[in-house]
């Protein structure tokens, strides 16, 4: 596993979580739950494409 992939999606959770907390402070729940969800996906999206590129390995290895 890549160590950059790692600290690419830790760096986005510390971000999320600091505009998270912000945004709840200053009374716009629902702007830090939209921001929760946006991170979230961002990061299925990135998991997904590592995930495509492990299933194409795998492909490529067994001749499919």
């Amino acid at each position: 596993m890549q160590v950059d992939l790692i600290f690419k999606i830790a760096a986005i959770g510390i971000l999320v979580a600091v505009l998270n907390q912000l945004l709840i402070r200053s009374g716009r729940e629902e702007q830090a739950m939209m921001t929760t969800l946006a991170g979230l996906i961002v990061v299925l999206m990135i998991l997904l494409q590592e995930i495509s590129n492990l299933f194409n390995t795998v492909k490529e290895l067994f001749g499919f």
